[in-house]
This record gives structure tokens, sequence and C-alpha cells, in this order.
């Protein structure tokens, strides 16, 4: 064996070089990331970019090369990735101040921009968590707290997400989504407060759409009873004898018919009351 090495040390010590170097200069790209290849601190190229509307596994993903000791290659993940965004307090356009707990998911669709201003996935999380907290913060102090609890919170999420966009633009990532878990007034006297305002709020809007009611429900008994007063006018007015006769009729039926049967009625015969007992009306 020891007669071997020295014939053959060279070409063994040849060959082993050259497995490190090639070993070292192949590196597999999964589909999940993108690899940015520097030279002297320099992108040089980008195995497997992101691209839009781009088939699974028709990326570029696979085995790649680099040039050992020289270049250096920078993972960057090509998954759509969550930020949580720190509890804080905003003061809305109505001057309430409200505990937001929100949160935002992008990905990186410009790996070297991403590599070139913050380094690494990890520096690019840390670098975007204050500036998502700052714009959520500026763009919520736009609107009320109303808006946050009706459909129009779907209108002030997409300005967030533009605003988010567009900063996050600068440092090659896309924010694909915001939301806000919760958003809540602070604990103790104001959200009490807050309630016995929401309470009285709500009491008066009632009250005026029940004023409103009972105001509609008097036009149309009015008009109705206009209504009946005129067919009630034109039927008597074809007969008008008839008409006192049915008078008549209800007034004796109202007098006499009463519960206490001990009362007396004591009337004349002429009397003009009971004109209808006599069979005329003189």
């Amino acid at each position: 064996m020891e007669a071997l090495w020295q014939s053959y040390k060279v070409w063994i010590i040849t060959a082993a070089v050259v497995i490190v170097a090639v070993l070292s200069s192949i590196f597999v790209v999964p589909e999940t990331q993108q690899a940015v290849i520097l030279r002297n601190g320099k992108p040089v190229t980008v195995v497997n970019k992101f691209h839009p509307n781009e088939d699974f596994g028709q990326t570029g993903a696979g085995i790649w090369y680099r040039v050992p000791l020289i270049d250096r290659v920078v993972w960057v993940s090509k998954q759509v990735i969550a930020v949580d965004m720190q509890r804080q307090e905003v003061l809305s356009r109505d001057q309430r101040r409200l505990e937001v707990d929100a949160y935002a998911r992008f990905r990186v669709i410009d790996p070297v921009r991403m590599v070139q201003t913050a380094g690494s996935m990890d520096r690019l999380e840390e670098q975007l968590r204050p500036i998502l907290n700052s714009v959520l913060r500026q763009r919520l102090g736009t609107r009320s707290f109303q808006a946050l609890l009706t459909a129009e919170r779907g209108a002030a999420m997409h300005e967030i997400r533009t605003g988010l966009d567009k900063e996050a633009r600068e440092y090659g990532a896309q924010v694909i989504d915001v939301r806000i878990k919760r958003a809540d007034l602070p604990a103790g006297r104001p959200l009490e407060t807050a309630f016995t305002r929401m309470q009285t709020a709500r009491k008066q809007e009632s009250d005026t759409i029940r004023a409103q009611g009972q105001k509609q429900a008097q036009i149309i008994r009015a008009g109705a009873d206009a209504e009946a007063a005129n067919t009630y006018a034109e039927a008597f007015n074809k007969d008008p004898e008839f008409y006192d006769f049915y008078r008549a009729m209800q007034s004796y039926d109202t007098v006499f018919s009463g519960k206490d049967d001990n009362s007396s009625f004591v009337l004349s015969a002429d009397n003009e009351y009971l004109r209808q007992f006599r069979g005329t009306r003189r």
C-alpha cells in the first residue's frame, strides 16, 4: 500500500483536489429558493428567479455551479412570508385611541435589490417591520373608528396594502395582503366611555326611526280616514233620508242599550229625538 501511495501520490492528491473543487463549485437550488451569486460582492446572476404566473418546475431550479473561493451564494425565499406587526396604539381620525394588532404577507420579487438593500432574509424582515408599522399607523390615522367596523374597512385595507407595497418595493419585496387581526379600544375608562357613547348614539338612532315611523303612520291614517269620510259622504248623499234614519238608529242603540237596567228615560211623545219611532220625520 505504501508503494502504491509513493507511486501514485501526485495523482491521488490531484484527484482529491479536483473532487473537492467540483463539489464546492456545484450546488442545488430548490424550487422554494432563489440563489443570488455574488462575485467580489457584486451580483452576477440569479438562479430560479421569481416570475409571476410561471409554471412550477419550469423556473430554473436544480443543479448549478459557482467559482470556488470567489463566488458566494445568498439564498432568497420564493415563498410568501408573514410578518407580524407589533401591537401598537393608533389615533384615529375621530381622535380615538385604538390598539391595533395586524400582520402583512409579502414575497421577494427582486432578489438582487433585496441583497443590495438588506443583505439577507432575516435582515429584510427586521427592516420591513418598523416601516410597515409606520405606514399602518399613518394610514389608519386618516380613517375613523367606525370605518374599521363597517364595509368601508375593505377600502381602508386596500389603501394600507397599496402604501405598504410602495415602501416594500424599495427592498425588492411585494406586499400581497394586509390584515388587521384586532382593533380594540384601550381597556379602562376610555372603553366604558366609548360603549356609553355607542349606546346613546344607537338609542338616538332608534328614537329617530320610531318617530319617523309614527309620522308616516299618522299621515297614512289621516289619508285613510279622509278617503273613508269621502266614501261615506258620497254614499249617504245618494239617500239623505236613509242616512238620517241610520244615524238615528245608531244613536238609539247607544242610548237605550246601556248596561244599567235600572236607568229610566222620561220623554214626551212628541219629542223630536223620538221622531223615527213615530214613523215620520216630523
